[in-house]
């Protein structure tokens, strides 16, 4: 097959769509399929060879982020002539009912289609006025995913038409790695985050607050923190007696974040919400380390309510210092965790998750008709047009 994937957010920036879309490509082609993805880019010299720049992002508040996309006349003359030079069986769209290069792919291709929703926004002014967006993008899609329940639920209520359920994959073999960060193991405890760190959605703060009672049991403990962000400014504001137990990562490579879940004896998920699934518990299982999350709803479906790794009240800083020292306490369950959150991992694992995405492409393409782009179709039309002609220059 000939797949074409569009990415809406800039490749070069870490989030969960963007890991998402890379590691179904890698699948896709070790499958033997011919993958193309679409992606707006700051560095264009970065990208990867299947990476087709889509143009330059802007940052835009979105669902209680800010993301980095772009949209536009120009972007709009990128996705016609990759379209038409990729000569694609299908073309598969992410986060289509944002306003992306995915809304432009949508309103500019014609023929198979698919679409993957990965956030769940909650009703809103602001998705309110996307609803028009959302139907003129999703008129010509003929197969739809959704990578949770609660994505789902949001396509089912605010979009209308349903989904299939696939969830987020992780590639077991690459975080099996059993290697570790220089200088471990240590001799006390160590804990581990990852996630933006000025963002107060991926609750950076609230284990920062549970901290002084795990280090009054464990004075030798040290908590890992991976991510973009401010880490000066975040650093300056720890309290004293805290700041000596906290190290900054920074931006990890894709090795290192392997190496810094398999140095931590537990990983925190502290977010507050706004969270459609939780790739990162499913990273730090199948590392084999034990998942102390808040008790979101993806959160909790992820984990088996509980079963394959422990809950605290999502926002209550004393709950998380409580769980995380009753497992610091118990070994036998730390291990017991370990276990049952690799089998879990394994449920997900991509060759699984690839498979079912295969079935949707083989459900909609239509054999000996291409994807084609329709300008004239599409809401931008003269403009884009316009600008087809001068980016062609």
């Amino acid at each position: 097959m000939r797949i074409g994937i569009v990415c809406p957010y800039d490749w070069n920036t870490p989030g969960g769509v963007q890991a998402h879309i890379r590691d179904l490509a890698t699948e896709l082609k070790r499958r033997g399929h011919e993958v193309s993805v679409l992606a707006p880019s700051d560095d264009e010299s970065a990208l990867p060879d299947y990476v087709t720049p889509a143009g330059r992002p802007v940052s835009v508040p979105y669902n209680g982020s800010v993301a980095r996309l772009n949209v536009g006349v120009v972007s709009a003359a990128r996705v016609r002539r990759w379209i038409k030079q990729g000569n694609f069986d299908v073309v598969h769209v992410h986060e289509a009912v944002s306003p992306t290069v995915s809304v432009l792919t949508c309103w500019i291709a014609n023929g198979p289609l698919v679409a993957t929703q990965h956030a769940a926004m909650e009703r809103s002014k602001a998705l309110s006025s996307l609803s028009l967006l959302a139907n003129t993008a999703l008129e010509k899609v003929s197969g739809r995913i959704a990578v949770s329940e609660k994505a789902r639920q949001f396509m089912v209520e605010h979009v209308g038409g349903d989904a299939v359920l696939i969830p987020n994959g992780v590639s077991c073999e690459t975080f099996a790695a059993p290697e570790q960060l220089p200088g471990y193991p240590r001799e006390g405890p160590t804990l581990f985050f990852i996630g933006r760190i000025d963002e107060p959605r991926k609750g950076l703060p609230t284990l920062i607050e549970a901290l002084p009672k795990i280090v009054a049991v464990h004075p030798d403990l040290q908590l890992l923190v991976a991510g973009p962000g401010d880490t000066d400014e975040v650093a300056a504001e720890l309290p004293p007696e805290i700041a000596p137990h906290v190290r900054f990562l920074g931006l990890v490579s894709e090795t290192d974040k392997v190496r810094a879940y398999h140095s931590a004896d537990v990983y925190i998920a502290p977010q507050l919400g706004g969270e459609s699934f939780g790739i990162v518990l499913l990273e730090s299982m199948a590392s084999g380390t034990p998942v102390l999350a808040s008790d979101l709803e993806a959160f909790r479906l992820v984990l088996g309510d509980g079963r394959y790794g422990e809950l605290f009240r999502t926002g209550d800083p004393d709950d998380l210092a409580q769980k995380c020292l009753s497992l610091l306490a118990e070994p036998d369950r730390r291990r017991q965790l370990s276990g049952l959150g690799l089998r879990r991992a394994r449920e997900y694992d991509w060759s699984t998750v690839a498979r079912d995405v295969e079935r949707v492409y083989a459900s909609v393409i239509t054999p000996g008709e291409p994807v084609s782009a329709d300008l004239s179709e599409q809401l931008l039309g003269r403009w884009a047009r316009r600008a087809a002609k001068e980016d062609s220059r």
